[in-house]
């Protein structure tokens, strides 16, 4: 069985083409590493792209979508796989339920709301699958720092803070999916 690896990311593109590029590099990246792609099921922005390439490369792509953004006309329509649920709480359990691991790439208030209860879920001790964020460009520095932050002023533990690690590129992403393949 491929690994399977839930991204989450935007639904926008972001600024200049940089992100979009990385999606590129990321989505052939995981087709050569034999992983599955579960997402957020949309065909816009940063998630749109992963899931292209992906696809156009032979992968195989899960897309998780509440209906009432698949009435909005932004569902992907060419997915290896569409569930369509009723909320957004299903549509993050089922994203957990279906991945190995998981990697938030640049995006807005969901990615940062669907890393956080991941994270969350894993210092409860629900779940114990891989937390990440590719930090392309520095795009977390902030985030990371507020962490830092965070256990600075005694609002998380040194232990919790360790939940969400860091890439930095390409290569170590590689690495990571290689080591989880194997585990």
């Amino acid at each position: 069985m491929n690994l399977r690896v839930c991204i989450f990311c935007g639904s926008a593109a972001g600024k200049g083409d940089e992100y979009l590029q990385q999606a590129q590099v990321f989505g052939e990246m995981l087709v050569q590493e034999k992983c599955d792609l579960v997402y957020g099921g949309a065909s816009v922005g940063v998630m749109g792209k992963i899931a292209d390439v992906v696809l156009e490369n032979g992968g195989r792509v899960v897309g998780v979508m509440p209906q009432s953004l698949v009435d909005w006309e932004v569902a992907h329509p060419n997915l290896s796989e569409l569930q369509v649920v009723d909320t957004m709480h299903q549509r993050k359990q089922i994203m957990y339920d279906e991945s190995d691991l998981f990697i938030a790439l640049p995006g807005g208030m969901g990615t940062l709301d669907e890393l956080c209860e991941i994270v969350t879920w894993a210092q409860l001790k629900y779940h114990e699958k891989p937390c990440f964020v590719y930090n392309i460009s520095g795009f977390y520095d902030h985030l990371l720092s507020h962490l830092d932050h965070c256990v600075d002023q005694g609002f998380l533990s040194p232990i919790h803070r360790t939940l969400i690690k860091e890439i930095r590129s390409l290569d170590e992403a590689r690495a990571i999916l290689k080591q989880s393949a194997s585990s």
